[in-house]
C-alpha cells in the first residue's frame, strides 16, 4: 500500500482545503504519484467529473493540483445542505436522498466507513500517496463515534495526522493544544504534530511558542506558512472570504480599456457554485462582488443571479428584498442580467417543483420565455457547444428541467435583449467566450471597457496552485513531511491528558468517569468493518473494487422526492466544513 496524511483542522477555514492541494502540488512536482482524498464534504460548491460523478469543488481542485483527473473515489460523500436541519446526501457522486443530522449522526454515518475506506484502498493501490482532507475539527467529541473523515478514517487507514491552525484568528498555541488533549490515547497516538497557516511576522517571536508547545504535547510543528495574498483557489466553500467584498482577494491589473466592469452578484440562499464568477474576477478591469441590497445593482453593469440549491427560497427572498423588482426595471431598460443554474430558473416565467420545495407551481421573474420542471433524477454532465461564436465547456447539476419556448439560443438557455440564462457552470472559464461575453456586456452597459485579449483563467489557476505548492515547499520541512507520509506517525508520541470524555460521558448520572476516552469503535482496517457495499448507486469501480456502499433504504435515507426538508443541524454543522452556510 502507499503512504498517506491527513490533513486535520483546528477550526474549519484553517485551511485543510488550500494546505492538502499544496501538499499534493509540492509532491507532484518531485515526481511522486499523488491523489488528494476527503471522505465526507459539506459544501454547495461541487464539480462534475467525466464519469458524471458530483463531488465537491475543493476537491477537483485539488486533483488539479496533483494533476490528475478527479473521480468519485476521491470524494465518496458529499453532504449539500438544503435547508437548517437536512442536506441531500450524494453517494459515490450520485444522490441518494435527503436526511436530518440526527439521522446521519444516528447510525448512518457509520454504514459509510466501509465505503470510504474501500475509497481509499482503491486510490492508495494507485497511487504512491494519499492526502486525506478532514472536516471541521478532529475534537469534536460528540460526534467522534461517528466519525468517518477525521480520526474515523486516520484510524482505518493507520495514517498520521497533520493538524492546521490559523494563527491570524489568534489563539493557534490554545486550539492545538486542546485539540490534541481531547482526543483517545488511540487518536493521539497518530496526531504526528502541527502545520501554522496564515502567519504574519516574523517567525523568530513565534519560535518559542512552538517550542513550548513541543514541550507540552511532545509533538513538532512542521513549518510556519506565511500569510497569502490574493490566492484565487476553491476552499471547502469560502463564502465568508468572498462576501468581504471583491470576490476571494483577486489582485489584477489595470483595465485593459478605459472603463472598469462593475459585475453585481445576488448572494442569494443556499447560494451554489458562486466559484462561476472567479474567472471574471481575473480579468483586468473588472471588479465583482456579492451583494443583498436592491440598491447594490443600480451601479452594477452586470447583475448575476447565481445557482442556488433552493430556488422558490432564493426567488422569495429577491422579492423580498426588492431585488426582483431591481432586476426587472434593468431588463426593461436594456441593462445586463446573467441567471446560472438555479438562477437561471428564477428569470423564466414559472417554476413548478414538487422535488426541492414541494411548493408546487410559482411564477418566476418572467424575465426569460422559460418553464422549469423538477424532476425527481439530476442531471450531473459535462457539456460541451459554442456560443457567442465561440467553443465553451462548462457543467451541470441541477434537479430542474427547462422548457424554452423562445428568444435566442444561449447554450442550453436562451437570451432576451440582455438578460441571459443557462444551466451550465463554469462556462466563464473558457477564455475566448469570457471575452466574447464581456464585449456583449460591456456594449449594452455603454461602458468602454475592452477585454485584455490574453488572460487565461487556466494559466492563472496554474499559477495559483504552484504558489500553494511553493509556500509548502518553502516554509515547511518537506524531508520531515515525506517520512510521515512513507512511514507514518512517529512511535511512542506522548498522551496528552485530559483525553477525550468517556463514551457515554454527559448522558446523565452514573456515567463512567476516565481521564481516557474507552476504546472508540472505529476499525483498524477495512477488513474489520464487515461492511457490504455491493448494492446502492453505480460509483467510481477502478481497480475492480467495489465502493457504492449501502443502499437509500440500508441508510434508512428518505428519497428527495419524498421527504420533508428539515434542514442541517448545528450537530452536523460544527462536524464537516460549513462556510456556505
Amino acid at each position: 500500500m502507499s503512504g498517506g496524511l491527513l490533513v486535520a483542522g483546528t477550526t474549519s477555514d484553517a485551511g485543510k482545503s488550500v494546505v492538502t492541494a499544496g501538499i499534493c502540488r509540492w509532491l507532484v512536482r518531485r515526481g511522486v504519484k499523488v491523489a488528494p482524498f476527503k471522505a465526507q464534504n459539506m459544501s454547495l460548491n461541487s464539480f462534475v467529473t467525466r464519469e458524471g460523478a458530483e463531488i465537491g469543488r475543493a476537491q477537483a481542485m485539488q486533483a488539479q493540483a496533483a494533476r490528475v483527473e478527479p473521480t468519485a473515489l476521491m470524494n465518496p460523500v458529499l453532504l449539500k445542505p438544503g435547508s437548517d436541519r437536512s442536506s441531500q446526501v450524494v453517494l459515490m457522486g450520485k444522490p441518494v436522498g435527503e436526511m436530518s443530522a440526527r439521522g446521519y449522526h444516528g447510525g448512518r454515518q457509520e454504514a459509510l466507513l466501509g465505503t470510504v475506506t474501500k475509497c481509499l484502498e482503491e486510490l492508495r493501490s494507485t497511487y504512491d500517496a494519499v492526502i486525506c482532507e478532514g472536516a471541521g475539527s478532529p475534537a469534536e467529541i460528540n460526534l467522534r463515534r461517528s466519525d468517518i473523515v477525521n480520526m474515523g478514517i486516520a484510524r482505518a487507514a493507520r495514517f498520521p495526522v497533520l493538524v492546521v491552525g490559523d494563527i491570524d484568528r489568534g489563539g493557534v498555541f490554545a486550539s492545538f493544544f486542546g485539540t490534541t488533549a481531547l482526543l483517545s490515547a488511540e487518536d493521539q497516538a497518530l496526531v504526528a504534530g502541527y502545520l501554522v497557516n496564515k502567519f504574519r511576522g516574523d517567525v523568530s517571536l513565534l519560535e518559542p511558542g512552538l517550542d513550548m508547545l513541543y514541550g507540552l504535547t511532545g509533538r513538532r510543528t512542521y513549518g510556519v506558512l506565511p500569510y497569502a495574498h490574493g490566492l484565487g483557489i476553491d476552499e471547502e466553500d469560502g463564502l465568508r472570504v468572498s462576501l468581504r467584498g471583491a470576490v476571494r482577494e483577486s489582485v489584477v491589473a489595470p483595465p485593459h480599456g478605459e472603463d472598469v466592469l462593475r459585475v453585481a452578484v445576488c448572494a442569494v440562499p443556499l447560494m451554489s457554485n458562486f466559484t462561476d464568477v472567479d474567472a471574471l474576477a481575473a480579468e483586468p478591469g473588472v471588479v465583482v462582488r456579492f451583494v443583498d441590497r436592491a440598491e447594490e445593482l443600480a451601479d452594477a453593469d452586470l447583475v448575476i443571479v447565481p445557482g442556488t440549491r433552493g430556488t422558490v427560497k432564493a426567488l422569495a427572498w429577491l422579492r423580498e428584498r426588492g431585488l426582483a423588482d431591481a432586476l426587472v426595471r434593468r431588463a426593461a431598460e436594456g441593462r445586463p442580467v446573467l441567471g446560472i443554474c438555479g438562477g437561471f430558473q428564477v428569470l423564466g416565467e414559472r417554476i413548478e417543483d414538487e422535488v426541492e420545495s414541494r411548493a408546487g407551481v410559482v411564477d418566476g421573474l418572467g424575465l426569460l420565455p422559460v418553464r422549469v420542471r423538477f424532476d425527481r433524477d439530476k442531471t450531473l454532465a459535462r457539456p460541451v457547444g459554442s456560443a457567442l461564436g465561440e467553443p465553451v465547456e462548462g457543467y451541470e447539476i441541477h434537479h430542474g428541467v427547462a422548457d424554452v419556448r423562445g428568444g435566442e439560443p444561449f447554450l442550453d438557455g436562451c437570451r432576451v435583449g440582455a438578460v441571459w440564462g443557462t444551466h451550465w457552470h463554469g462556462s466563464l472559464e473558457s477564455d475566448a467566450f469570457r471575452r466574447r461575453f464581456l464585449v456583449e456586456v460591456a456594449r449594452a452597459a455603454g461602458r468602454r471597457f475592452v477585454p485584455a485579449p490574453d488572460t487565461s483563467f487556466g494559466v492563472l489557476r496554474e499559477e495559483q496552485l504552484d504558489r500553494l505548492g511553493d509556500l509548502v515547499e518553502e516554509h515547511a520541512d518537506t524531508d520531515a513531511l515525506w517520512r510521515l507520509i512513507e512511514g507514518g506517525a512517529p512511535v511512542g508520541l506522548p498522551f496528552v491528558p485530559p483525553g477525550a470524555p468517556p463514551l457515554g460521558a454527559g448522558a446523565g448520572a452514573g456515567a463512567p468517569e476516565s481521564r481516557v476516552a474507552a476504546p472508540d469503535p472505529a476499525p483498524q482496517s477495512p477488513e474489520g468493518l464487515g461492511f457490504a457495499g455491493s448494492a446502492g448507486p453505480t460509483g467510481s469501480r477502478g481497480q475492480g473494487l467495489d465502493c457504492a456502499g449501502p443502499t437509500p433504504q440500508e441508510l434508512d435515507v428518505a428519497g428527495s422526492a419524498d421527504a420533508t426538508p428539515q434542514g442541517l443541524g448545528e450537530a452536523a454543522v460544527v462536524h464537516v466544513d460549513q462556510e456556505a452556510k
